[in-house]
């Protein structure tokens, strides 16, 4: 397989995990909770999971737009961990779904020699390989965390359908 093949599958992988996978696991558990909810804290060093749907649209457009593709988008990401005020499921999920369709037009207009460019996050210089595998990681990970909170909070999930 030739390394331009290899870095398709890779993109298009990510891509799916991030659409078919993630985001349909996150839509359907805040389908099942109230906005009390998802805004819920357990404690004021936990988050809920109305900031982590902020945070995974904040850092997913950071990583896409700012990161990979070199335009500032002005986020500040302590106001995502901040924010107490309820916004509501529909928003949340708007803007969630926005970032995810912008992050997956940014790696579908990737190629296999950008992703071996080099980009500067905090001094530090990570390939573009590298922003996209954290973008899936890191949305993998909070994914996990509010299945986890919202099994917590409702009981078991109903299965996901699967197209």
């Amino acid at each position: 397989m030739a390394l331009r093949d290899v870095s398709q599958q890779f993109l298009n992988d990510s891509r799916a995990f991030l659409t078919q996978e993630y985001l349909p696991k996150i839509e359907r558990c805040v389908s099942q909770l109230t906005p009390e909810q998802i805004w819920f804290r357990a404690n004021d060093a936990s988050n809920s999971i109305g900031n982590l749907l902020l945070h995974l649209a904040g850092s997913s457009r950071y990583w896409a737009i700012e990161m990979i593709g070199g335009q500032p988008i002005g986020r500040i990401r302590q106001q995502e961990f901040d924010r107490r005020e309820p916004l509501s499921p529909d928003r949340l999920l708007a803007d969630l779904r926005t970032a995810v369709a912008d992050v997956d037009q940014r790696l579908a207009a990737l190629s296999a020699e950008t992703l071996l460019e080099k980009r500067t996050s905090r001094d530090e210089e990570l390939t573009v390989l590298w922003c996209v595998y954290h973008i899936v990681e890191h949305f993998s990970m909070h994914t996990g965390q509010i299945l986890t909170m919202t099994k917590a909070l409702v009981g078991a999930l109903p299965p996901l359908a699967r197209g």
